[in-house]
């Protein structure tokens, strides 16, 4: 009997492991990491390739950031209405082929320039380069808008129909999908940079190319397969109660027409029945028509349930406090090496993917919505570090250092200012500030010995900085989980896209009001009041999601040890209209 039994464990056994490996789920993880992987490997790349073009400038760099994130905030809503508005598989094949071909696209043109840089130069006076860099731009702006159109259709919606209406089983995929992005934004960025730095950029850019064309073949065929395996993906509501509507009209009392126009959207998708429409409509109306649907998509936004919530996530993006280029820069300064900044950034991973942990633990215990709270308070008690490093030993705050001197200073003077030739000389990122030089011509005074090293910076100030850091990403990436589901569960099903689009387009406003604010003030003496700024986006941000909480959860907001039946159960399906 025993060993009759053992046979039969280790069959089903495989037995599951197979059908995990074949489920819908672990092929939507399996695609979510190759698209992931080469979008972080382009986005690293195009960066450093737009600097090794324009010879060592950030002038490009900044060109393409500021057009990526104003295309994204003019467009998110329209780009969610035409994901809306078409079938799932149409949108998520659409976007991958375009995403995908523009990267190759933009590849190819890159290796013609670096291989011809010279010839093109001194061809038209140097205007066919020039077009070549506004090409670039133009196509990687393409390439990340399709990313959008994809994340939104995939993370937002896809996912939501394959977990069913088991919401547990849709927080563990959105959490296994946010490790998978913290896993990648580490590795995918090590690994083209070896190419570049043992290679060449024109091999980089070979590379990045071949990749995303045997990657874009293999999530196709993943979606194909994901969508054969959860039939629920072939359908679109077809019946929406009338009170679901009425999201995209601003008067309440008119909602019939909007709910047949989405009537006949979901007959179109669904059946391929397309009614007959003799009227013929007029080339204003047709020009008016992204206007209208842009206007629609706000006031949508700012109507639902959930609004406050996606508003409070929103506003932890005006910061400073990140591992962005902006933090590594004012690090460098402060005297941190490179090897210490990547180990730094592998904690900020490993305390990223706590947060997924922390987050499924936290929601089965207390709630969707009480998660947020508690997310929220260990983010800014672990931000209140980086607070009290603004006056801790080792700061360059000086509010007395205006922070237009740096600009005025190459506005307006004739000679360039002093630079050091010294190999030791950390690159100043984003901070022009460079170190005194004395009249003896060196960067020491004349009075002093100089076999003796300079006094090194205390770093207590930096420490502190880091420290709170790398601790609020446990938080941090916990709340972004909390919001992004309870944005799946209470939008309805037929304006996921265009809702997601215009918290896209929320989250990169405040993105670029950030780096704006670093533009104005960018010499590391004005960094200290640069993180109390952002400590205090990141207090308001939580506070509009605790007034969230309050609305939603009433009397029971702070009964945390026993969970709110209605927060954790699975028995309603995502994508009601009812609060958490």
């Amino acid at each position: 009997m025993a060993r009759g039994a053992e046979p039969a464990g280790e069959r089903r056994r495989c037995g599951s492991v197979v059908a995990y490996f074949t489920s819908a789920k672990f092929l939507l993880y399996l695609g979510h990491a190759l698209s992931t992987w080469g979008d972080r490997m382009w986005h690293f790349a195009v960066s450093v390739f737009l600097v090794e073009l324009y010879g060592n400038s950030l002038l490009l760099t900044a060109v393409y950031g500021l057009v990526v994130a104003g295309s994204v905030l003019l467009l998110g809503a329209i780009i969610g209405d035409w994901v809306d508005k078409n079938s799932r598989l149409k949108v998520a094949q659409t976007s991958l082929i375009v995403q995908n071909a523009s990267v190759i696209l933009c590849g190819i043109i890159l290796m013609i320039v670096f291989l011809f840089k010279t010839q093109l130069l001194t061809l038209y006076h140097g205007w066919l380069l020039t077009m070549c860099y506004i090409l670039v731009i133009t196509i990687a702006n393409i390439a990340n808008l399709a990313s959008t159109a994809t994340a939104i259709t995939i993370q937002r919606d896809w996912i939501v129909v394959v977990a069913g209406e088991d919401r547990s089983k849709l927080a563990d995929m959105n959490a296994t999908i946010r490790r998978i992005d913290q896993l990648t934004n580490i590795l995918a960025p090590m690994a083209v940079g070896q190419i570049m730095t043992f290679g060449s950029p024109m091999i980089g850019c070979g590379f990045i190319s071949g990749w995303n064309l045997m990657s874009m073949c293999v999530e196709y065929l993943l979606l194909w397969k994901v969508y054969q395996k959860t039939p629920t993906l072939a359908l679109k509501s077809a019946k929406v109660e009338e009170s679901e509507l009425k999201q995209l009209n601003v008067k309440k009392e008119s909602d019939t027409k909007p709910a047949e126009g989405v009537q006949l959207i979901v007959e179109k998708d669904v059946t391929g029945f397309e009614p007959q429409q003799e009227k013929e409509v007029s080339c204003a109306a047709r020009i008016a028509e992204p206007f209208i649907t842009f206007r629609d998509g706000w006031v949508a936004y700012y109507n639902q349930p959930v609004f406050l919530a996606g508003m409070g996530l929103a506003f932890l993006y005006m910061t400073v406090l990140g591992f962005d280029c902006i933090t590594t820069g004012y690090a460098y300064t402060q005297g941190l090496s490179g090897s210490v900044l990547s180990l730094l950034m592998g904690a900020s991973a490993v305390t990223g993917i706590m947060g997924t942990v922390a987050f499924t633990w936290l929601r089965r215990k207390c709630g969707l919505v009480r998660t947020g709270l508690i997310s929220g308070v260990a983010q800014f008690a672990c931000l209140v570090l980086c607070a009290i490093s603004v006056f801790m030993p080792g700061s360059p705050l000086d509010l007395t250092v205006s922070p237009f001197a740096d600009i005025s200073a190459r506005l307006f003077e004739s000679e360039p200012l002093p630079t050091i030739a010294s190999p030791e000389d950390k690159p100043k990122m984003f901070f022009a500030t460079e170190m005194p030089t004395f009249l003896n011509g060196s960067t020491t005074p004349a009075n002093s010995d100089p076999e003796m090293s300079p006094e090194p910076v205390p770093l207590i100030s930096v420490s502190l900085l880091f420290a709170g850091v790398i601790a609020a990403r446990v938080g941090l990436w916990s709340f972004d989980l909390t919001v992004t589901q309870l944005l799946q569960e209470n939008v309805v099903e037929s304006e996921r896209g265009i809702i997601n689009g215009v918290q896209n387009s929320m989250n990169y406003l405040l993105d670029l009001l950030h780096f704006i604010m670093v533009i104005l003030a960018p010499n590391p003496e004005a960094f200290g009041l640069l993180v109390l700024i952002s400590v205090s986006f990141v207090a308001m941000g939580h506070i509009m999601y605790f007034r969230y909480a309050q609305k939603s959860l009433g009397k029971q907001l702070f009964v945390c040890c026993t969970p709110d039946p209605k927060a954790v159960s699975d028995s309603s399906p995502p994508g009601n209209t009812s609060t958490v």
